[in-house]
């Protein structure tokens, strides 16, 4: 049997241990540090209008008349296609279904130009520009009370033009500007809202609009007299006209174009008269230079050339979109726009948490020794038997 000695260890003196370090997860970190993703201003664009393609796309939101307008193209086209170009392609010339595809691709990328591209919408004016303009406003008028709507005169070619106030986007809106109340937005050299293309007409997409109703009245009057040449050549056998009807599938283009063809001329027919004036729809119908009102105006912006108002009009340089739409939102409001994410403490910050508090216990708790054993200084030894 061995003699042991055993000394007794102060709690105070006892080295404080160290937390050890939790196993790195990569995958945890990375997820809880990831950034949010940024937000582009078509997302919170405040009119009525629905983006397609990360906002390449812009229509209308009651967009719904556009398919049927692609829908009468497409079958009236592919009916006499089908049914009219191969008899005609036998009988007279190859040309004819060259020069109906010419027409018929120009058509449909005239309209999708038109329907997909900015009509020229005004960006609504920010916090800051608003109440500039309402101190720009106070500064100005005499009185304290100012009925709606407010205007502004300015010149231009030595003709008085009033720009009128917009409530909804908080600016006086420029010269030729309008407010379409079905896309909620002010456009540029607003000409009319057509829902037949679903979206507005205005500075970016006239040109656009103007060369599809001209391109479809070509292509409308075209097949319009090949399906009735091929009905007269059908009828030249001594079988008539009613048989020809009868017998040829061509009869239904002929009567979509008979009753089309007649509104879609006179509407290219009216648009050729605004341009070679350079006059919008909207101001033709209020009668804005027309002087129905018995002043002596005149338009200051016609040129007094029908060849440099439709140059003008037709063939100016295209200008930029104003809204942004694919830009990106600042970091600020778009932290505002986003939800609140409530950051938890990591695994290692909980284990260092656990750690501390033990250690703050056991120097608070007494020690075990010390409850059990009498108080005896830290240099006294106490024998005992081993076995």
């Amino acid at each position: 049997m061995k003699n042991c000695e055993y000394q007794q260890i102060d709690p105070q003196a006892l080295p404080t241990p160290t937390p050890t370090p939790q196993p790195h997860h990569g995958n945890d970190t990375e997820k809880k540090k990831e950034p949010r993703r940024p937000r582009r201003k078509w997302e919170v664009f405040p009119g009525k209008n629905r983006f397609y393609c990360d906002g390449r796309i812009i229509v209308a939101r009651q967009s719904g008349v556009l398919p049927l307008t692609l829908g009468l193209i497409l079958v009236t086209s592919g009916l006499f296609f089908i049914f009219d170009c191969p008899f005609l392609v036998k009988h007279l010339t190859s040309c004819i279904p060259v020069i109906g595809g010419v027409l018929f691709v120009f058509v449909l990328i005239t309209l999708l130009q038109t329907s997909f591209t900015d009509p020229g919408i005004l960006p609504r004016a920010t916090p800051d520009e608003a109440a500039d303009i309402e101190k720009q406003i106070d500064n100005t008028g005499n009185t304290s009370y100012r009925p709606p709507p407010r205007t502004k005169e300015v010149l231009i070619n030595q003709q008085v033009v009033k720009l009128k106030y917009c409530f909804t986007c908080k600016m006086f809106r420029p010269p030729r500007t309008s407010h379409c109340s079905l896309c909620d937005n002010c456009v540029e050299r607003f000409d009319h809202h057509c829902p037949w293309v679903g979206n507005c007409v205005g500075k970016r997409n006239y040109r656009f609009f103007y060369t599809f109703i001209v391109s479809l009245s070509f292509l409308t009057a075209f097949i319009f007299g090949c399906v009735t040449t091929h009905l007269a050549l059908r009828a030249q056998g001594g079988k008539g006209l009613v048989f020809a009807l009868q017998e040829s599938p061509g009869r239904y283009p002929l009567v979509i174009c008979f009753f089309s063809v007649w509104s879609i001329l006179g509407l290219s027919g009216f648009h050729t008269y605004l341009v070679a004036s350079n006059l919008t729809t909207n101001e033709d119908i209020k009668g804005s230079w027309s002087g129905k009102s018995g002043e002596d105006v005149t338009n200051p912006y016609s040129h007094k050339n029908i060849f440099i108002n439709c140059c003008s009009v037709l063939c100016a340089p295209m200008p930029p979109s104003l809204i942004d739409r694919r830009g990106f939102l600042p970091a600020d409001e778009s932290a505002q726009t986003g939800s609140a994410d409530i950051e938890l403490p990591t695994l290692a910050a909980k284990s260092e948490i656990n750690v501390v508090g033990a250690a703050f216990a056991l120097q608070k708790s007494p020690s075990p020794v010390e409850t059990s054993l009498p108080a005896v200084a830290p240099t006294q030894h106490l024998s005992a038997a081993c076995c």
